[in-house]
């Protein structure tokens, strides 16, 4: 792999899917992070909105896993993700990972909200303050779902957004001409 191939988006979000490194991203792999995040704010298995959360990543580990072996490659992960994959299923799972952070329901994540909803889904606190700094474009200490979707969909299309600091700030995304 090169070295603007190891630094892309896709190689980037797969390596925090890969939880234990192993090359493959499982079931219980992707399907743990909705554990995660419940447990980080506190909800329980039988909450309704990590209920609706579990059925979105569900469905998502299925599209996503192309032969149905039970185990994601980074070659499936790069043949499946972009705009049509995050229009169809992503969105609605990363929208009920927020939902479960998201303990008042006010469709906002202030900055301890939202790095909780983003460690627990495996990005370190240091990433995941300076994504939403650069996400929080009024300044308001708040980010509405919408721009929090946004944002992913921006780096995991284009690799250019705010929510590219949430993966790693230590290797800064090359552009398209491996400058």
């Amino acid at each position: 792999m090169s070295h603007s191939e190891s630094d892309s988006p896709q190689h980037r979000i797969f390596a925090m899917l890969d939880a234990d490194g192993d090359g493959v991203v499982s079931r219980t792999e992707y399907l743990g992070r909705v554990d995660r995040v419940a447990l980080a704010v506190g909800r329980d298995a039988g909450h309704p909105a990590v209920v609706a959360s579990r059925a979105a990543h569900e469905a998502v580990y299925t599209d996503m896993d192309g032969d149905q072996d039970g185990r994601v490659t980074f070659e499936e992960y790069r043949a499946w993700v972009g705009h049509d994959a995050f229009e169809r299923s992503c969105r609605r799972a990363l929208g009920s990972l927020f939902d479960i952070a998201d303990v008042d329901a006010d469709g906002r994540l202030d900055r301890t909200e939202f790095t909780r909803l983003r460690a627990a889904a495996g990005n370190s606190e240091s990433d995941a303050a300076a994504a939403f700094d650069g996400l929080d474009t009024d300044g308001d200490g708040l980010l509405d779902r919408d721009a929090y979707l946004a944002g992913i969909r921006d780096f995991v299309i284009t690799g250019s957004s705010p929510m590219a600091a949430a993966y790693g700030t230590d290797r800064p995304l090359l552009d398209t001409h491996g400058r």
